[in-house]
């Protein structure tokens, strides 16, 4: 009997709907059309039911609806529904959904939806926090027209300034999340029932998501704030295979991220969780992350042996400041849409600003109280603080085996360790980004009988890099002088090398300190410092350093850069332990020529290192953006002779 009644119900709201459909076309309405589902992008995977209601005189019906996405016709329907499920491939870029209609008569109706792209919003910050509050007296009645001073909220234990109470509505984000296993066809009626009920309790600041799911979420309709398109969703629901509730609810949540104002899930269930890879917990950490209220309703009673029952489903929802139902007879279910309802309804939005603005990604518990012994609160427990954004190193490297051959790699050639702890590998490719470089020359006396040697060295090392590598020139003797800033005009290069002449001392540090200095101020991109000296950092006579700066200042100066530094020691007085120093912990290379004629032979090494070269990219594990540096090691799984050069680490974000 009471089934009977339910179905009459549904079916007698479903002709409801039905006629204000046909009445869509009726009286001398112009034509008319409007796209109500999605309204917004979700993020879901799967498909989004593109939904369109059609306003038009019965003397002149639709003759087509014409969907477009992006200018591209995806498909054209004859006659209603006027749905179309597109593939969402990419929603990062931004979509445009066009639906233009033909009547008999020839008149046309046009209506557009620009979807924005789906941000994930990594900066961090403590900003104001929403608690949903819903107040009951001893009798389990809502609790009306309570005023903000009847409110205290604590964080942690630490009582919190409230920035406004308020029970005027606002603005919410419905996920429907319905079974659609099999064994769910017989209960569609119920889920008709409850979506109706609660798409009339919308406010035009509402959406609601259809979100069907067995063992992954089917196509989706919405956002939408238009009835017949709800009831339209749940009517097109075929229910068939299995359930994976947990993994369901994970991908609800993420597609809640963009979701301004209040954010619910009323999950509709009766199946046992036969196919999830996530955890209770996990899931439960996924819903809380954003601060979303779950509704449960257990149709069958007990929901899902894997889920432990009903004990974990009311956990799910305590935890998150919501209800759970559990009907065991087809007589209670329409007290639980009603009681479900009234909920949502009744609800007391409370806004505080943390006093703890840490960002580290923690729990922080909420109490909510009012000033009545005989009141009782219902809100969430808590919320987990932003965490830090992501901190995404890259790491240029080269690697060479026991005799000094360049390795060619793959990724699952390499092991990233950052602090101890191996890291996993987002990206691994070819270092082919254009390199900005610092060419500094020693134009010390010393170096007289060398110029027309160095001049063509240097030009051809110059002419052999590639187009879009920018070079700079520093020529260095008493002190250090920029000849030609970074540029990819080569004339300016070979006026500059032309102009060469050997005088004065070797300021060796300066040259390098200003190289260094250069390229922090170059941009994104790779840099490199080459530098070629037959001396040592000294005054003309010999008698005093050469330069103003010293070696520390030089170091101090390449770990802020993360410049790769090559040496180049011509001849046998070189002081080659700074060079070594630099070329070590830059992961670039110290060469020792022992006459100016090897010196086009180095150059060329040089060059073959930027070409043989790596870059390879992970997300942190260690979150703290302390500003502290961090040991990086790339390991050749294996090949544990192999000679892995690299910058040695990175300095974290400082906030």
């Amino acid at each position: 009997m009471q089934r009977a009644l339910l179905a009459a119900f549904a079916l007698a709201w479903l002709m409801g709907a039905s006629a204000g459909q046909a009445a869509a076309c009726s009286g001398d309405d112009p034509l008319g059309v409007r796209i109500t589902s999605p309204l917004g992008r979700t993020g879901l995977p799967g498909a989004v039911r593109i939904v369109a209601q059609v306003r038009c005189s019965p003397a002149a019906p639709p003759r087509e609806v014409r969907f477009f996405v992006d200018d591209q016709l995806l498909r054209a329907v004859e006659k209603a529904p006027y749905v179309v499920e597109w593939f969402d491939t990419n929603p990062f870029e931004k979509s445009e959904i066009v639906v233009e209609v033909v009547d008999a008569l020839g008149n046309a109706a046009r209506d557009a939806v620009v979807l924005e792209p789906f941000e994930v919003n990594e900066t961090a910050e403590v900003a104001s926090v929403l608690v949903e509050a819903a107040v009951q007296d001893r009798d389990g009645r809502f609790v009306r027209n309570l005023l903000p001073s009847h409110f205290a909220v604590s964080e942690d234990g630490v009582p919190q300034a409230l920035d406004f109470v308020s029970h005027e509505a606002m603005g919410a984000t419905f996920a429907l999340l319905v079974d659609s296993s099999g064994s769910m066809s017989r209960r569609m009626d119920f889920v008709q029932r409850t979506a109706a009920t609660l798409a009339g309790y919308m406010t035009p600041l509402d959406r609601m998501v259809i979100a069907p799911f067995t063992k992954s979420i089917g196509a989706t309709t919405g956002p939408t704030d238009d009835k017949a398109t709800i009831v339209q969703a749940i009517d097109a629901i075929e229910p068939a295979g299995g359930t994976a509730i947990l993994d369901a609810l994970v991908q609800v949540s993420r597609s809640l991220e963009a979701s301004d104002g209040r954010r619910a899930i009323v999950l509709i269930t009766d199946g046992y969780d036969e196919h999830s890879s996530v955890t209770f917990d996990e899931a439960l950490a996924a819903v809380k992350s954003v601060h979303a209220t779950v509704y449960v309703v257990g149709i069958g009673g007990v929901a899902g042996i894997s889920l432990k029952g009903e004990r974990l489903l009311r956990q799910l929802a305590i935890e998150t400041g919501g209800r759970s139902f559990f009907p065991s007879t087809d007589g209670q279910l329409g007290v639980v849409h009603d009681t479900l309802t009234d909920d949502v309804r009744h609800r007391y939005v409370l806004a505080y600003t943390p006093a703890n603005q840490a960002v580290d990604g923690t729990w922080r518990a909420i109490n909510v109280a009012v000033a009545h012994p005989d009141y009782k609160v219902l809100a969430r427990p808590g919320y987990f603080a932003p965490k830090p954004a992501p901190i995404r190193p890259n790491i240029e490297f080269t690697a060479l085996d026991a005799s000094g051959r360049y390795l060619d790699l793959t990724i699952d050639d390499i092991e990233v360790v950052e602090n101890g702890e191996v890291q996993e590998v987002d990206a691994f490719q070819e270092a082919v980004q254009p390199v900005s470089i610092v060419l500094a020359l020693d134009a010390s006396g010393s170096m007289r009988h060398k110029e027309a040697e160095v001049i063509e060295s240097a030009r051809r090392f110059v002419d052999a890099l590639r187009p879009e590598d920018r070079v700079a020139l520093v020529l260095f003797a008493d002190r250090s002088t920029f000849a030609h800033d970074l540029t990819t005009n080569r004339d300016f290069s070979h006026q500059a090398i032309a102009g060469y002449k050997a005088i004065g001392g070797t300021a060796l540090y300066d040259a390098l300190s200003d190289s260094l200095l250069r390229l922090k101020s170059a941009g994104a991109g790779r840099r490199a410092v080459v530098v070629m000296t037959d001396g040592r950092d000294e005054n003309n006579p010999g008698t005093a350093p050469g330069s103003v700066r010293t070696f520390a200042d030089v170091l101090r100066h390449q770990k802020d850069t993360q410049a790769t530094i090559f040496g180049i020691a011509l001849g046998t007085k070189v002081d080659t332990a700074p060079l070594e120093e630099l070329a070590r912990i830059s992961g670039g290379q110290a060469l020792f020529p022992t006459e100016v004629e090897e010196l086009d032979r180095e150059f060329t090494r040089v060059l073959e290192d930027l070409r043989r070269r790596y870059v390879v990219s992970y997300t942190s594990t260690h979150i703290l953006r302390d500003g502290g540096w961090r040991d990086v090691q790339v390991r050749i799984k294996e090949r544990p002779d192999s000679d892995v050069r690299s910058t040695g680490g990175y300095f974290a974000p400082a906030r």
